[in-house]
């Protein structure tokens, strides 16, 4: 690692001989339909189901022109509440076109967090899946009907609706299309997505074609994209990871989109790769550890990857090892960033090296600033030092959908985005996520981050992932309580005998005093894993002398 200069502030910001997109989501992707057309643009891996980029585009124009003739216009709402599907992707750039306000909807949503959704963005068209797993859609939005006075349309994918919407597209006036593309700007808003909630109500972070489609291209660009490149997406389209990274990275390159499943499983994501012979894989660490540990997982030849993206948590040093050398994906990248902007700040490069993308979310994106300051004064703290991470330029939303109370709590005079992550960043520009601020663990005076001892924890034999976080304690304030999920086969594990482990390779006061040993986290759609309800349940478990 380099030395550090403690004179040298924490900022940086980011250069490219490449320039800002200008465009409009549509006219961008008119831009590749002319360039690529022939191309494969998209291919639905369990449906069988296959565009080129010409025909992408004509269905796109048939999805948008069906809405139009159901009413929707510029500024209008129109939600998508669906698992991962080509209708999906259509929706996504037929809105575009129109100049509508695309809601994306969580598909782990019920019926209360629908309505409040609804009501909050004023949607007034509704596109959704019939159901997915145990959830039945349709029943949910007919109860929620009535408590919501915007929504006056609803179209379930593969419904009577939906054909009869599809059958006015084909019959629109393709050029109504262009009339109305001479009305839309790039700062248009265009997408609302709503943040995870951990506290209080979800807020919708509002996100324009500037935002969304520059950053998809420049992560594009720092993965090597061309039109030769088959992008896996086993991540959400609901979230940022999957709508811009994955499917407006793809687009803006020629390049193509795979849908492994409606949703992920490890099997069918590496069935995909194999069958599609893709060339980039997209995933949270979780998923990538589930695919490792696939008991199918050397049958399938993975041989076509060489880059990809993990994102959306902490990555596990030794995961990534084994993402590059068991997966081939010698190029893949890291990312980090959240909803509010756009999503990615910082990416490390396929030149790095592997220390580099184990052990940093990498540098500046292009056009973009960052810098690390103390959270108490705001002031930017030197090199070397914790602070939080903000960022400022072309990726931060436009705000929270009619909430500027809360957006004023985020981003600051200077359109600084907060975003409420402790890091760090040393004197080449590379930044180290350490936490967020709510989740330091401060016990007896001492500020404890579960990232630290996390990564010490992958290196038990026993133990295939980890969280870490603090439980009340009446004697220290806090105290540390690890969640682990054991290898098959691996002996029960408790307390004392991880404080055997630990001891003598961490100080004390960073060894767990509790150990919970568990199957799964509670994760978000997204991959996440809920800190908040893990702390929820630590305190019931300890209450009951567990």
């Amino acid at each position: 690692m380099s030395t550090v200069t403690p004179q040298k502030p924490s900022y940086a910001s980011g250069t490219s001989d490449a320039p800002l997109l200008g465009d409009t989501i549509g006219d961008n992707l008119a831009r590749t339909v002319a360039a690529f057309g022939e191309r494969e643009a998209l291919v639905d891996h369990q449906s069988g189901r296959r565009w080129t980029y010409r025909e992408f585009d004509v269905d796109v124009d048939v999805v948008a022109l069906g809405l139009a003739a159901r009413g929707v216009g510029k500024a209008d709402r129109v939600g998508i509440w669906s698992p991962n599907c080509a209708e999906w992707t259509l929706v996504q750039y037929a809105t575009a076109k129109l100049g509508a306000i695309l809601v994306n909807i969580n598909p782990a949503y019920r019926t209360h967090e629908l309505t409040y959704v609804v009501n909050q963005a004023g949607i007034g068209t509704l596109v959704s899946a019939s159901g997915f797993k145990t959830s039945d859609y349709v029943a949910m939005i007919d109860e929620a009907r009535p408590e919501c006075p915007s929504l006056t349309d609803v179209l379930v994918i593969g419904g009577s609706e939906w054909q009869d919407m599809l059958a006015a597209g084909r019959n629109g006036d393709r050029s109504t299309l262009d009339d109305i593309a001479g009305t839309l700007t790039p700062d248009d808003p265009i997408n609302i997505q709503y943040t995870s909630g951990t506290t209080g109500f979800p807020k919708g972070a509002t996100l324009s074609h500037h935002n969304i489609l520059n950053n998809g291209y420049f992560v594009g660009e720092l993965c090597g994209y061309t039109e030769a490149d088959r992008i896996c997406i086993p991540v959400p389209f609901y979230h940022c990871f999957g709508m811009v990274m994955g499917n407006l990275a793809a687009t803006s390159h020629g390049a193509c989109m795979v849908i492994p499943a409606p949703a992920f499983e490890p099997t069918t994501t590496l069935e995909a790769v194999a069958a599609e012979r893709c060339t980039s894989l997209y995933g949270v660490p979780t998923m990538f550890i589930a695919e490792l540990a696939e008991p199918s997982f050397e049958e399938h030849d993975l041989s076509s990857l060489r880059t990809g993206i993990m994102a959306g948590s902490p990555c596990p040093v030794e995961i990534m090892k084994q993402v590059i050398d068991k997966m081939g994906m010698h190029e893949v990248t890291i990312c980090y960033g959240m909803t509010e902007t756009s999503p990615v700040s910082t990416q490390t490069r396929a030149d790095d090296s592997i220390d580099r993308r184990v052990s940093t979310v990498g540098r500046v994106h292009p056009h973009l600033e960052i810098k690390i300051v103390d959270p108490e004064t705001g002031l930017t703290v030197p090199r070397g030092t914790p602070g939080e991470f903000c960022t400022r330029g072309y990726s931060v939303m436009l705000g929270y959908w009619e909430q500027d109370d809360k957006t004023a709590e985020a981003i600051d005079s200077a359109r600084w985005m907060h975003t409420g992550d402790l890091a760090v960043m040393d004197d080449d520009d590379y930044v180290q996520i350490t936490g967020r601020i709510k989740d330091m663990i401060i016990r007896g005076g001492e500020n404890v981050y579960p990232r630290e001892i996390e990564e010490f924890l992958y290196t038990h034999p026993d133990i295939v992932d980890a969280q870490v976080i603090g439980v009340p304690d009446d004697h220290y304030g806090e105290e540390l309580m690890a969640w682990v999920i054991l290898r098959d086969g691996a002996e029960p594990m408790t307390a004392e005998s991880l404080r055997e482990f630990a001891t003598g390779k961490l100080a004390h006061y960073k060894i767990p005093r509790y150990v919970h040993v568990v199957t799964e986290f509670p994760m978000t759609v997204t991959g996440k894993v809920r800190k908040v309800e893990m702390r929820e349940r630590a305190a019931d478990l300890l209450a009951g002398g567990r």
